[in-house]
């Protein structure tokens, strides 16, 4: 469980933005219990975008739920939201809680293992509005998470864990870049969830 003080904790990053890990908010057994529902009620999709003019799909899936059937465009394809399934407003309400922060979307990644990465990015589009608050909450294999500064190019990693949330907000998006980098030797599922509030 969390051995973090919720009311006190540290910004992780130097400058430019604000980073803060609450580490596992779930317990052992909620946290496989929800990576096991997700796996099975999300409707996950292979992910695809398009790069200098070539679709590309990703052996990654994704999905993306919302209040409302928000169209949201991002490597300039773009997704509408499904409805919240019983365990996504679940989850959400308990970020919620934590961050007191309320959200109306979330976009949800499958990493089937550690082959599976995500490059540098930003998620800076504007359908999300500046300074957004972007909570992030984890599930399965624990997983290196990456940023880096862009002008300094400042590097700060950090190890994800099962049933853990990470809150990006203030001006990290406009400054930051994140990604979650190849780890070989990883063989199970990851799943995160991104909580946004879509504009």
């Amino acid at each position: 469980m969390n051995l973090f003080n919720f009311d006190s904790l540290l910004n992780l990053l130097p400058c430019d933005g604000e980073l803060n890990y609450y580490g596992s908010i779930l317990s052992h057994t909620d946290s496989v219990n929800y990576l096991q529902q997700l796996l099975k009620t999300i409707e996950w999709k292979n992910d695809v975008a398009v790069i200098y003019g070539k679709h590309i799909t990703t052996k990654r899936k994704v999905a993306w739920y919302g209040n409302n059937e928000y169209a949201y465009t991002y490597s300039n394809t773009t997704k509408h939201a499904l409805s919240w399934t019983k365990e996504l407003l679940e989850l959400r309400a308990i970020v919620e809680k934590h961050t007191n922060t309320r959200y109306n979307s979330c976009l949800l990644n499958l990493y089937h293992n550690g082959n599976e990465s995500m490059g540098w990015h930003s998620d800076d589009e504007a359908s999300l509005g500046k300074n957004t608050s972007i909570a992030s909450l984890s599930f399965g294999a624990e997983r290196k998470f990456s940023l880096k500064h862009k002008c300094s190019k400042k590097t700060i990693s950090l190890t994800l864990e099962s049933g853990s949330l990470l809150v990006m907000k203030g001006a990290t998006q406009t400054h930051w870049a994140h990604c979650l980098p190849k780890m070989k030797n990883i063989d199970s599922p990851r799943i995160n969830l991104t909580f946004r509030t879509f504009k």
